[in-house]
C-alpha cells in the first residue's frame, strides 16, 4: 500500500506499559511496524496506577482535556510520549477510573462494575484527543470490547467532524470470549443512542454488550487468525455472536498475528544462558541444564515439556491436570511449568513437585526471564487449548527449536504443521479432541519420536527454527484491510 495513513489505536493495554495478555503484544508490535512503514500512528491507552513513570517520562508536558460522556462533562490529563517520528503514545490520566489495583478487576479477580464507564470514557477521550490535537484521522482501529465504544462514538457523535468525519472504523477481536457484558445501568452515561439498544447493536439479554456494538459499527472486523475467524462463525466458538459476525459477510476476516523477533529469538536473546541458532544449536544444551537447575529437575536424558500459560479453562490446563500424572508415571519425561490464574489449578500444579520430585517443576506467577528460559531449555512446549485465537508461545517455541504439542484450534492450527511419521515432515504435534486421552496420546507420540526417531526430531527442530511469522507480513494484511475499510466508508457515505 503506497498511501500513508493517520491511524488511531484505541487499546486498553500495550507493551511495554501494561499487559495482561496477547492484546498488549499486538498493540505494541503492530503500531510500531505500521509506523516503520510510514504511517502516522497514535496509540491511546489508560494511565494505570501500575505503569512506571520512568516508562512514560517525556519532554512533552501533560495537558488537560474535557470529554463529554452523555450529559456529563469530565476532565482528564493526557500524558504524551513520542516514540519515533511516526509513533506517539497518549496516556489518559483519569484517576477515578484508572488509578486502581488492577486493569479490569480487583485483587480478588472481581470485575470492576463500572468497567463500561471506564472504557467508554477511554474510547471517547481518544476521539476528543484527535480533535484537540487537530489531527485528521483516516482509520480508527479499536481493540477488543474495551475499544469498541470508539467506533460507536465515531459513527454517531463525530460523523460530521472536521478531523474524524471521514475516518473508517476497524475492530480487532483478540478473544471473543471477553465481550464487555454488563447491566444497562450506565447506558445513559455512555451516551449511546436509545435506538441502538437493540438485539443487533448493544442489547444482550437486557444488558449491554460493548463488543457486539463495536462489531455493528465497524467497517471491517478482524480476528487474529484465519482459523479462529472461521471457528467464531459457529455457535461452539462464538460465545453467542456467530449470527452478528455472519451478518458482516466478507467484512469479517482473519489476520494472523506476528511476533516480535527482536524479543524472541535465541540468536540474540540476552535473557538465556547461551545463545544459539539454526546453524549451531548446541547452546540449547546449556539452556536445558540451567532450566533443570532452576526447577530442581533430574539432570538426565529425559525430554522437557515446557508450559508458560494463564491457568484457565480456555487453555485446557484442567484437561492436562487430569493427565499429567499418568504421563510422568508412564513416560520418561519432565515438565517445567510457569503460570497463574485459577486458584484451584494453581494449587493443584503447585502440589506436583513434592509428589514427583525431579520430574515436575512449577512456579506460580509470571517471570519474563524464566519464560525465555523455558522456551530455550525445553524440548517440547504444550498448549492444549480449548480455543486459541492466535497464540504466541507456539510461534516463539518454533523459533527456539522447541517443538509444539498443540490442540488444532485457532492460530495453533494455522502455525503448527503436523508431524508426518513416514517422512519426518512437520514442525510439531497436533491433536483434535479436547480430551485427557488425546493429550496423553499426543504427548506419548512426541516423546516416542524424541527417543525412537531422533533423526526426525532434529530435522523438525531445524525446520521449525526457520519458520517466520514476522509482523511485517501481518502489517501488510492490516494495511489492505484499512484500504478496504476506507473504500466501504466512502461507498456508504455516497449512499
Amino acid at each position: 500500500m503506497n498511501k500513508k495513513r493517520n491511524i488511531l489505536f484505541v487499546t486498553s493495554e500495550s507493551v511495554p506499559y501494561a499487559k495482561s495478555g496477547g492484546l498488549a503484544d499486538v498493540a505494541g508490535a503492530l503500531s510500531k511496524t505500521l509506523a516503520e512503514n510510514g504511517h502516522k500512528v497514535m496509540v491511546v491507552m489508560p494511565y494505570y496506577a501500575s505503569i512506571s513513570q520512568d516508562l512514560t517520562r517525556s519532554e512533552e508536558a501533560p495537558f488537560s482535556m474535557n470529554v463529554w460522556m452523555g450529559n456529563t462533562e469530565e476532565w482528564c490529563l493526557v500524558h504524551p510520549k513520542k516514540i519515533s517520528e511516526n509513533l506517539e503514545y497518549y496516556f489518559i490520566d483519569f484517576q477515578n477510573y484508572f488509578f486502581r489495583d488492577g486493569m479490569y478487576h480487583n485483587l480478588a479477580m472481581q470485575d470492576y462494575l463500572d468497567n463500561p464507564k471506564r472504557f467508554a470514557f477511554l474510547s471517547q477521550a481518544a476521539l476528543y484527543l484527535c480533535k484537540t490535537k487537530q489531527v485528521n484521522i483516516d482509520i480508527v482501529h479499536a481493540h477488543d470490547w474495551q475499544g469498541s465504544p470508539a467506533l460507536a462514538y465515531l459513527k454517531t457523535h463525530h460523523w460530521g467532524d472536521k478531523y474524524l468525519g471521514h475516518a473508517a472504523a476497524v475492530l480487532t477481536i483478540h478473544n471473543i470470549g471477553y465481550q464487555g457484558k454488563y447491566p444497562k445501568n450506565d447506558y445513559s452515561y455512555l451516551g449511546f443512542r436509545e435506538e441502538d439498544f437493540n438485539q443487533y447493536v448493544f442489547e444482550d439479554f437486557g444488558g449491554i454488550n460493548l463488543l457486539k456494538g463495536g462489531i455493528h459499527f465497524a467497517d471491517i472486523v478482524n480476528t487474529v487468525s484465519p482459523t479462529y475467524a472461521n471457528e467464531t462463525l459457529t455457535p461452539q466458538y462464538s460465545h453467542g455472536l456467530d449470527n452478528i459476525l455472519r451478518m458482516k459477510g466478507e467484512q469479517y476476516i482473519g489476520i494472523l498475528n506476528g511476533v516480535d523477533y527482536s524479543d524472541w529469538d535465541p540468536e540474540n536473546d540476552t535473557l538465556i544462558p547461551k545463545k544459539y541458532n539454526v546453524k549451531d544449536i548446541t547452546g540449547k544444551t546449556a539452556c536445558k541444564k540451567a532450566l533443570r537447575e532452576h526447577y530442581g529437575l533430574a539432570q538426565n536424558e529425559a525430554p522437557i515439556i515446557g508450559i508458560v500459560s494463564r491457568m484457565a479453562e480456555q487453555k485446557g490446563l484442567h484437561m492436562l491436570a487430569n493427565s499429567i500424572e499418568a504421563i510422568v508415571k508412564n513416560m520418561n519425561v519432565q515438565f517445567a511449568i510457569l503460570g497463574s490464574g485459577d486458584k484451584d489449578l494453581e494449587a493443584y500444579f503447585d502440589s506436583l513437585p513434592a509428589k514427583y520430585p525431579g520430574q515436575i517443576g512449577v512456579q506460580v506467577g509470571y517471570d519474563n526471564t524464566l519464560a525465555h528460559l523455558i522456551e530455550a531449555g525445553s524440548d517440547f512446549f504444550i498448549m492444549p487449548s480449548l480455543y486459541e485465537p492466535c497464540g504466541l508461545n507456539q510461534i516463539y517455541s518454533l523459533r527456539y527449536g522447541t517443538l509444539p504439542i498443540v490442540r488444532a484450534t485457532g492460530g495453533l492450527e494455522d502455525t503448527v504443521e503436523q508431524y508426518d511419521e513416514a517422512t519426518g515432515e512437520g514442525t510439531g504435534f497436533k491433536f483434535f479432541d479436547a480430551t485427557e486421552r488425546a493429550i496423553y496420546n499426543t504427548v506419548g507420540w512426541a516423546v516416542s519420536t524424541y527417543y525412537d526417531r531422533p533423526q526426525h526430531y532434529k530435522i523438525m527442530q531445524k525446520r521449525a527454527m526457520q519458520r517466520s511469522f514476522s509482523w511485517e507480513e501481518s502489517a501488510k494484511r492490516y494495511e489492505t484491510a484499512y484500504e478496504h475499510a476506507i473504500a466501504i466508508k466512502k461507498e456508504r457515505d455516497k449512499g
